[in-house]
């Protein structure tokens, strides 16, 4: 079930260096999910599979079931934060959050989007996230993909 945000007034789009931040963060985590991911997979073909040493990581399947595993295990760690929350641990220090247009935590759909077109922007030397210096509303191309915005939260008020 989608959840409604807070303080929708209190929101504005965020810019390339908020972004790039969050994003410094969260692949820092993901290097260390992937690190395990990498541990797993090694114990798995060594003690499971009985490979000797020098055999791990040799032939397509061991190299494209770590590769599946290291991505649906970064999908995992973002999808969770987005619906969870709308935010991932790097968006938290940085004060951001994803939401859809209407001010709702994303789906599950468009968390998958949100992933795969990263990805792709990414693999376009950067230039989807170098969208948002060029789009009226400052979003990138997972953004536009996903119908979702990456907004800048206000500082909590100090009582």
């Amino acid at each position: 079930m989608q959840r409604r945000f807070d303080q929708l007034d209190d929101v504005w789009p965020a810019g390339l260096g908020r972004r790039l931040g969050a994003m410094l963060y969260d692949a820092l985590l993901v290097l260390a999910i992937w690190i395990l991911i990498a541990v797993l997979h090694v114990a798995f073909v060594r003690l499971v599979l009985g490979l000797d040493a020098e055999l791990v990581g040799q032939g397509a399947p061991q190299r494209l079931t770590l590769q599946l595993a290291l991505l649906v295990g970064a999908f995992v760690f973002f999808a969770f934060s987005w619906m969870r929350g709308g935010m991932t641990l790097g968006m938290q220090a940085w004060r951001l959050r994803v939401q859809t247009r209407s001010g709702h935590s994303i789906t599950l759909h468009q968390s998958l989007v949100r992933y795969l077109v990263a990805w792709l922007s990414l693999a376009a030397f950067g230039l989807g996230y170098f969208w948002v210096l060029f789009d009226s509303e400052r979003r990138s191309w997972p953004d536009i993909a996903s119908g979702t915005r990456i907004v800048v939260i206000p500082k909590a008020s100090r009582r």
